[in-house]
């Protein structure tokens, strides 16, 4: 015993129960100034897209069909996401507009801090006791200034949920529920998580597949498809108008050449190209950035580094998606906790703190900017590719989890960890 925590198995002790509450406090105090704003700001500028989720709900609660409806002026959104995501989401219309609002922030919060628990394991492992909750505590509030997440807050986004659930189904030692349920879920709810279902698949099947692997497979694609066909028997005719018609249309998304679409595609829309060639470029990358992406998550996996792998595997939800806004880039935590590991690599940890920063700047906009200077040279060229400058991020990002980790790890061997118990 020391200080009254016992130290089991060679792990450092436990923090003791009362070390959270400061923990909590930090984390209020800091992010107050963040949050509080957009819960105060007018109505129809806060949390516009937990409003489209609420709205959703109730119009099936109501009985009109989901995909009709858009939100009032001057935001105008329609719903797009599967059905399943607006019968999940009835408990929301049925608060008030001010509880919702809420709720919904302190489930970002939640869901953040269990992101960062998940993705900082091996540091906050290696301090243990009180230090714990304290590191957590500021790993939680530096991640929630990322710009991607500081747009969860902003608009009540949903994908710091979805990362959420994907890497805890991923990297959970024991989890209590059947692994793969998560990610079932999550590519239910909105579809891009379903890339983790081509991770699973690759880590499962083949040379060197690991029967977990498979077996979690198996069971987000069954939970998957469960969740896609209950609408069909519960809500038949807003599940068709989705699957047959919202669903191929982009244009519900949003205006597609947007600075906040950092996708490929979306990269490539701003360079205003032919159409059809604009088509087979993005093709032709999204194929290469597929191969050398899940190529080196499988060999994550494979090697023990479910992290990293974690990491590999959302940033392709972000670059192959048709669209992917700024606020999806949320898996850029996971990226941290993957480059941070155990902490002792001052290299890494520099690292991971410049890519800290250049996701908390607001960069894209200032391609904007320089774009709207209109200086010679300067303002196409420069301004273009600081524009894209989220979307070119996470193509390095992707290199350097994928070569430079890797090399870096056998520069600087990794803490071993603590036996699981």
């Amino acid at each position: 015993m020391r200080n009254g925590e016992a130290t089991v198995a060679g792990r450092p002790p436990r923090p003791a129960p009362w070390t959270w509450l400061p923990a909590l406090l930090v984390v209020l105090v800091a992010l107050a100034p963040l949050v509080l704003p957009w819960l105060g700001n007018v109505d129809d500028q806060r949390l516009v897209d937990l409003d489209v989720y609420r709205t959703g709900g109730r119009e099936l609660l109501e009985g009109r069909p989901v995909y009709d409806f858009v939100t009032p002026a001057p935001q105008l959104l329609p719903f797009t996401y599967p059905p399943i995501a607006a019968m999940l989401a009835t408990p929301l219309a049925m608060m008030s507009w001010p509880l919702a609002q809420w709720v919904w922030t302190a489930l970002i919060l939640l869901t953040l801090a269990v992101t960062v628990r998940y993705a900082f394991r091996p540091a906050l492992e290696r301090l243990g006791g009180w230090k714990v909750p304290l590191l957590l505590a500021l790993l939680t509030v530096a991640c929630a200034y990322l710009m991607p997440i500081r747009d969860q807050f902003r608009f009540g986004q949903v994908d710091i949920l979805l990362v959420a659930l994907c890497l805890a189904d991923c990297v959970a030692r024991r989890p209590p529920w059947p692994r793969g349920v998560l990610i079932g879920l999550a590519t239910a709810v909105k579809l891009t998580p379903g890339v983790f279902l081509i991770y699973l698949l690759l880590t499962g099947f083949g040379p060197g597949a690991r029967k977990e692997q498979r077996d979690a497979f198996l069971m987000a694609a069954f939970t998957a498809a469960l969740l896609t066909v209950l609408p069909f028997l519960v809500i038949p005719s807003d599940a068709t108008d989705f699957w047959f018609g919202a669903l191929l249309d982009p244009e519900r998304l949003g205006a597609n050449a947007a600075t906040t679409n950092q996708s490929v595609r979306g990269m490539l829309i701003r360079l205003y190209l032919p159409d059809q060639l604009t088509s087979l470029l993005w093709l032709a990358l999204v194929a290469v950035i597929a191969w050398y992406g899940f190529r080196h998550a499988r060999r994550a996996m494979l090697d023990g580094h479910p992290t990293t792998a974690v990491a590999l595997v959302g940033l392709m939800a972000v670059l192959l998606s048709p669209v992917a806004w700024i606020h999806h880039l949320a898996w850029v935590v996971v990226v941290l906790g993957a480059l941070v590991g155990d902490g002792r690599d001052p290299v890494r940890v520099r690292v991971a703190a410049g890519v800290w920063l250049y996701y908390v700047l607001p960069i894209p906009w200032w391609g904007v900017t320089i774009k709207a200077a209109e200086i010679p040279v300067l303002s196409p060229v420069v301004g273009k590719i600081v524009q894209n400058g989220f979307g070119l991020g996470a193509l390095v990002l992707v290199w350097l989890l994928a070569v430079w980790l890797p090399r870096r790890r056998a520069t600087f061997p990794a803490f071993s960890g603590f036996p699981v118990v």
